[in-house]
């Protein structure tokens, strides 16, 4: 046993570190994925969500009470399905797949995921790219094809820049899309309050918002109105929770996020995602509903063609773009660099930069076409069908196998393709499909019957396949393999001095945490005075020119501060550590930053 111990501890330390459960040395605070996800859930795609309630004719009441509902599963689908798994096994979604699964499934996953991933920067490209129209001077894209060469040449270049930056400089662009979220989550509120007092004005002939009631009545009455624009009835509150819930179902359902999540301390982390559902998929919706219907008034188009730079121009001016740009341009790098990660794994010989390259000419090709980002709501709701079903096999081999006497890993340790995952899958998707093209069952919500499908059918197959059966020369090894990792966990927690106070607590980066704060603020009371101190319409129009000025300064304060202070915050980690012998402290830096 010995030499067997030794041969593991020494392939234990050849593998990549994506290949190994996270360390005990990794893990992060709650602080960390609520920045995540409110990060990455508030982007320039919310404005198409907020206009598509809206065109697909959704009612007021309904969409308060259904986006609360339907946010709310969402929270609780990371906290109980994804979290626990993750922190059980310390391992990516993708690691753990091949684990259990093996080779041809984990590839054809990792395909399916690089698509996705790669659908999703390609609708976030376009959304950017939007914006740089306005202030080009570009014919809006009103197709579902490109009908300007002048915006094709823009979204090339800018889809080109995401997709290098995504490959050779994704951490610096990271760190600097942790910093985003707390200004996008005013730019969104304030957008919603400069633009209410315009609709208000056109339902009830002024732009004062008497209470709660005159709300309800502007958002029922022009903008969420129960019908789609050309007067049909609308989707009913069963639909907005279901969408709602289904827009992230392939990151918890799906499991997706346990790659994200495995560096959580508990599973009560979970609840984390809130940040991301109720600011980005609540908030921002109901402000971008607002702010699209408004928009499409002023500049006299339809809701279901006006473009996301055009309605935040109309609600925030040229902060407005910067909003869609930043918020597009962050989500589709992080985006760009999870399809590298998933394509390397279908192409281990690539490098994961390669690999995002090679992916960045779909990329490319895909973002110069406006039906991508105009059909986001259901492309996301079809990934989670899609790739909800693998989430449902990982439940089952991690929780019920063993409740019903049978053997985690058992694929493996036979050393047979695991059948039964493929066919579990392939039967769920096939019924899937067939389901919600005969409208036996709406898309919205077929994720849910796919994953207990995908679940009960992969218990069955396995336990006629051969995971009844014991495997002690296979779990003893597992057992051996848990041990060196710990022991190679315990090596790096020495080398990595996580007791070492990083935290910069100079005068000037503390000032510059009060100067940004202080700017959101002004912001903040700024979008306030526009709403509740417009007395007439001309009063208004000077509140909201105003209010367009602050916010543009605002946000140059803003970024200017927020990103000084993260490099002072960086470079005096980096020399805190470096001063206790940290050879290459670059990562930890980056952590504590």
């Amino acid at each position: 046993m010995s030499a067997t111990t030794s041969e593991v501890g020494q392939r234990v330390r050849r593998m990549d570190a994506e290949q190994l459960p996270a360390g005990k040395h990794e893990l992060h605070g709650p602080g960390h994925f609520a920045g995540l996800y409110s990060a990455e859930n508030i982007a320039g795609t919310e404005f198409v969500f907020g206009a598509t309630f809206v065109i697909l004719g959704a009612s007021f009441v309904d969409v308060l009470i259904g986006l609360a509902v339907g946010n709310a599963l969402a929270v609780l689908s990371f906290r109980f399905l994804t979290t626990p798994i993750a922190v059980q096994t310390r391992m990516s979604v993708y690691t753990y797949l091949s684990r259990i699964a093996g080779g041809v499934t984990t590839k054809l996953f990792n395909g399916v995921n690089a698509l996705v991933f790669a659908i999703i920067s390609a609708a976030m490209i376009t959304v950017s790219a939007t914006a740089f129209r306005i202030v080009l001077d570009f014919p809006a894209q009103e197709q579902a094809y490109p009908t300007s060469v002048g915006f094709i040449v823009l979204a090339v270049v800018f889809g080109s820049v995401a997709v290098l930056v995504a490959a050779f400089g994704f951490n610096a662009l990271a760190e600097f899309a942790s910093t985003c979220g707390p200004w996008l989550v005013v730019m969104f509120a304030t957008g919603g309050m400069a633009l209410i007092p315009a609709v208000t004005e056109e339902v009830t002939g002024s732009t004062v918002l008497g209470g709660w009631g005159d709300f309800i009545t502007v958002g029922e009455s022009s903008i969420f109105t129960g019908q789609t624009p050309d007067g049909a009835a609308g989707i009913s509150l069963l639909g907005i929770i279901g969408y709602s819930w289904a827009a992230n179902s392939f990151a918890h359902t799906g499991l997706v996020d346990m790659s994200l999540l495995r560096y959580a301390k508990k599973s009560s982390y979970g609840y984390t995602s809130a940040t991301g559902m109720f600011l980005g998929h609540y908030m921002a919706w109901v402000a971008a509903g607002f702010m699209g219907a408004a928009a499409a008034a002023i500049v006299q188009t339809s809701i279901t063609v006006i473009e996301p730079g055009q309605v935040a121009f109309q609600a925030l001016g040229y902060a407005g773009l910067a909003v869609v740009v930043v918020g597009g341009w962050t989500t589709a790098n992080a985006n760009l660099y999870r399809a590298g990660l998933a394509g390397q794994g279908v192409f281990p010989r690539f490098s994961r930069k390669k690999m995002t390259l090679i992916i960045g000419v779909v990329v490319l090709v895909a973002s110069v076409f406006p039906f991508v980002y105009r059909g986001y709501l259901n492309l996301v709701t079809y990934a989670g069908i899609t790739i909800v079903p693998v989430g449902g096999i990982l439940f089952a081999e991690h929780y019920l196998l063993r409740r019903f006497g049978m053997t985690r890993y058992w694929a493996r340790y036979k050393g047979v393709t695991n059948a039964p995952a493929l066919l579990a899958w392939g039967i769920t998707l096939g019924l899937a499909a067939a389901a919600v093209a005969t409208g036996v069952m709406p898309v919205y919500f077929a994720f849910v019957p796919a994953f207990l499908l995908s679940m009960v059918l992969y218990v069955l197959f396995a336990r006629a396949m051969g995971a009844a059966q014991r495997y002690p020369e296979g779990e003893e090894e597992d057992r051996v393999l848990a041990e060196e990792v710990e022991a190679l966990h315990a090596e790096q927690a020495e080398a990595a001095p996580t007791d070492v106070d990083t935290t910069d607590r100079r005068p000037l980066t503390r000032a510059l945490l009060v100067v940004w704060l202080v700017d959101l603020a002004v912001i903040v009371v700024m979008g306030l005075v526009v709403l509740f101190a417009s007395p007439d319409v001309d009063t208004y129009e000077a509140n909201r020119t105003a209010f367009w000025w602050v916010a543009a300064v605002g946000t140059v304060v803003y970024f200017v501060a927020a990103y000084s202070r993260l490099r002072l915050r960086k470079a005096h980690a980096t020399r805190v550590l470096a001063e206790h012998g940290v050879e290459d402290p670059a990562g930890h830096a980056a952590q504590a930053a």
